[in-house]
């Protein structure tokens, strides 16, 4: 099959649909939005407005490109316009796959002219890093404070100049948990200066009360937290006349009724015109902390979050409501999905499971991806050791996930091919054995303890030219399938369940390995990954 990509008009029609075609939509068009607003897994989410603009900010944990920069201009709509680095510190830590560990919970404010986003790493302590394009080059990270297990830091400037951060702590390396902690900072956010001092203890009634987020408000001092865990937790509010309290507390946010299950941890973001909306996630495994957004309004200096039928001051999550009210209309956006592989930089929805290296792809102006067969790690067990698979979040409950590619192999234990990857993973690959080439799909359980992949299917094939595809269901069950035209594919084992990662969702995207170092190794030419509706 030829790489170069001639275009007749209605072929070019077709393309850009493909590649702009999105298949979860938050704004049908008739002056309301759906929940959730993104359905795919950016966990923790933070925003800031800045002028008419939004920003966004999310948990990247191990993933690389690191801590997305995601931009709205009205709440409901998003994209993904950046990444703060491409390299997570420590290099000699984040070269080899960390799951779960890395960017947790971050929060960006924009002071002075500038956007700061701060975040803890469990392991080595609170980061800043500032901008004042958020599109364009980020300064840092800068380490703030060495520590372990501090986490899910805000910083806050007061009226008077002086700078606050309030963090949270993670009981799995601090060895303490459930409470809240307020450092004096230097009003560049370079250092903190002080050990900080505890301003609320949610043991009794919040526990695992963290990921706090401040503000002030009408002479108030303002502590968003989430509280009572991921899957069943609830949205706390702490506020006080003082910085340092005590503060008063209040449950504003709760699943109630609602299908939506904990609905917590995010940020209240206030328009020119004064209205109030809360973003937040939403544990929807194996998609991972999809992204939903409430209305709000103020009551007595409290706020009240979604839809308070009952009047107590608590709300419940909205299936549906009406647009917030900037002005404007805005075409409907989500984040990038589909990437043809014709610029010179890959889709920026694209993430390593670790800092990559410059040989395992190269994109080119030929219109496709180089994928190199990267040699398995010392000690491999299975893909939960590989730092080069490429992945993106599962962009919707179904979907279908198609890769053309071209396979040049040269030695035995050479591989490439599709994937869902998370603790559980399944992939359909071609794979040279014995000097010939073969289809193969595998899948392996419980991949976090290094469980071996079973083999579920192997046949033959012609040549390294193929289609690869994944239809994934309602619910994350995944049926692999193989063409070698594109038009008819044909089923290749039997469906596996997705599941999520290490506190990320499952993910899906493509990899090029092998079993071990000879000279001029193998690689894959991928001219395509489409992610396109079940029925198109």
């Amino acid at each position: 099959m030829a790489r170069l990509k001639y275009c007749f008009p209605l072929l070019c029609i077709l393309s850009f649909y493909q590649a702009n075609a999105q298949v979860w939509n938050p704004t049908p068009g008739n002056g309301k939005y759906r929940n959730p607003i993104i359905y795919a897994d950016y966990s923790d989410p933070d925003v800031v407005r800045a002028g008419d603009d939004f920003y966004m900010v999310s948990s990247s944990f191990n993933c690389v490109p690191a801590l997305p920069v995601l931009h709205s201009k009205d709440l409901a709509n998003w994209e993904i316009i950046n990444h703060v680095f491409t390299q997570q510190p420590p290099a000699d830590v984040f070269d080899k796959p960390q799951h779960g560990n890395g960017v947790w919970a971050p929060s960006i404010r924009f002071h002075d002219g500038w956007f700061y986003i701060f975040y803890g790493d469990p392991d080595f302590g609170i980061y800043m890093c500032k901008t004042q394009d958020p599109a364009g080059k980020w300064q840092g990270p800068h380490l703030v404070r060495a520590a372990k297990g501090w986490i899910d830091s805000c910083p806050f400037w007061d009226d008077d100049g002086k700078a606050y951060l309030v963090h949270a702590f993670a009981g799995s390396r601090a060895g303490i948990k459930s409470v809240l902690v307020i450092n004096r900072m230097a009003p560049d956010g370079s250092a903190l200066l002080d050990d900080g001092v505890l301003v609320f203890d949610g043991h009794e009634n919040h526990p695992t009360i963290e990921g706090p987020k401040m503000y002030k408000r009408n002479g108030y001092y303002y502590i968003f937290a989430p509280a009572g865990g991921v899957p069943t937790g609830w949205q706390t509010v702490l506020r006080s006349k003082n910085i340092y309290g005590p503060y008063e507390e209040k449950i504003v946010l709760h699943q109630g009724k609602a299908e939506t299950n904990g609905p917590h941890q995010g940020a209240w973001v206030e328009l020119e015109n004064g209205e109030s909306w809360f973003i937040h996630f939403q544990e929807k495994q194996p998609y991972g902390r999809i992204i939903h957004l409430q209305p709000a309004e103020w009551k007595d200096d409290w706020i009240v979050i979604g839809r308070d039928d009952d009047g107590d001051g608590t709300g419940e999550p909205v299936e549906s409501w009406k647009m917030p009210t900037i002005g404007k209309t805005y075409p409907a956006k989500v984040p990038q999905t589909t990437d043809e592989f014709n610029e010179i930089t890959l889709g920026k929805q694209w993430q390593w499971h670790a800092n990559p290296k410059a040989e395992w792809a190269f994109t080119n102006t030929m219109g496709f991806l180089r994928m190199n067969a990267v040699v398995q790690p010392e000690g491999y067990k299975n893909f939960w050791d590989m730092p080069n698979l490429l992945l993106q979040k599962l962009p919707a409950p179904e979907f279908t996930a198609t890769a053309r590619l071209d396979f040049h192999h040269h030695f035995d234990g050479e591989q490439t091919g599709i994937t869902v990857m998370g603790i559980d993973y399944a992939y359909l690959a071609l794979e040279q054995t014995g000097d010939k080439l073969y289809l193969v799909r595998r899948s392996c359980r419980d991949a976090e303890h290094g469980k071996p992949e079973q083999e579920e299917a192997k046949m033959p094939v012609e040549n390294g030219a193929a289609y690869l595809r994944v239809k994934v269901r309602s619910g994350g069950l995944c049926q692999f399938s193989y063409s070698a035209d594109g038009k008819r594919f044909t089923d290749i084992g039997k469906p596996f369940q997705a599941r999520e990662g290490k506190w990320i969702g499952a993910k899906v995207g493509i990899f090029c390995t092998r079993s071990e170092k000879k000279n001029d190794g193998g690689y894959a030419d991928y001219d395509w990954f489409r992610i396109t509706a079940i029925g198109d």
